[in-house]
């Protein structure tokens, strides 16, 4: 199993880090992806990927941390992505309204010249979006070639948004929401392929059931996993091997 989206380098597991990593490898986790969010990140982020040869570094700049200093913070990325750090995507960004509309068009640009940017690297990208669909699409159709590839991190949108992802050469990255009871989310994904998908926590946040409001971590995928399983009605080690292969297409590993 892959977690393609993993914050394992913040301090919500600086007291068992390593105990947590032996877990994940316990239940067959063998690669984890983690996202950056801004320039405080960096090091920490870098300094686990350099400890273990199964964790892969991405680079980028979070939405929610697009603020008046966001050219100082790009300039940050664009550092690090042109050093010859072996980053394998552009992430986590895109664009979150939820908790402050503020910046909204710093956030469009700063997203914008982040997917221009993964293209012209040819990496993939990895997307967080809250409450801005539309705000996040438009973005992205204007990207829209055969350049343009990654995972739409999170995913909790309805059936016509998963297609609209999915025809942008994005896999849809399935995380604990899928296990929660009115989620919804199990719906849209029964009408999708496990082709489509691939497995992710989000560790710290949005524990699968049955550790819901806990904080998250990387063994838990395989609830994801054995949920997604179910749905699908196919044994757990098929599931596995076709999220483990959409992954490593992706990442390009």
């Amino acid at each position: 199993m892959i977690d393609t989206h993993t914050h394992i380098y913040l301090n919500h597991f600086t007291d068992d880090r390593e105990a947590m990593l032996n877990r994940a490898a316990e239940v067959g986790v063998d690669k984890l992806f983690l996202p950056n969010i801004d320039k405080e990140s960096v090091e920490p982020l870098k300094n686990l990927a350099d400890a273990h040869n199964h964790i892969y570094p991405m680079m980028g700049l979070h939405p929610s941390h697009v603020k008046a200093d966001y050219e100082e913070e790009l300039a940050v990325v664009w550092s690090e992505l042109d050093s010859d750090y072996p980053y394998v995507a552009v992430g986590e960004i895109g664009i979150d309204l939820y908790w402050d509309k503020t910046f909204i068009k710093e956030q469009q640009d700063a997203f914008d010249r982040q997917i221009a940017k993964a293209k012209a690297m040819d990496l993939p990208i990895v997307i967080h979006c809250r409450d801005a669909f539309n705000e996040t699409f438009e973005v992205l159709e204007s990207h829209r070639d055969d350049k343009l590839k990654g995972i739409f991190h999170c995913f909790t949108g309805n059936l016509e948004q998963a297609h609209q992802a999915l025809s942008l050469n994005l896999k849809l990255g399935i995380g604990g929401v899928v296990t929660f009871k009115n989620g919804g989310l199990d719906k849209v994904v029964s009408e999708l392929k496990p082709q489509d998908l691939v497995l992710e926590t989000d560790a710290p946040y949005l524990a699968p059931v049955p550790f819901r409001g806990k904080r998250n971590e990387p063994s838990y995928v395989k609830y994801v996993a054995q949920k997604l399983a179910d749905i699908y009605q196919m044994p757990l080690e098929d599931l596995d091997r076709i999220t483990t292969d959409n992954a490593l297409k992706i990442f390009g590993l």
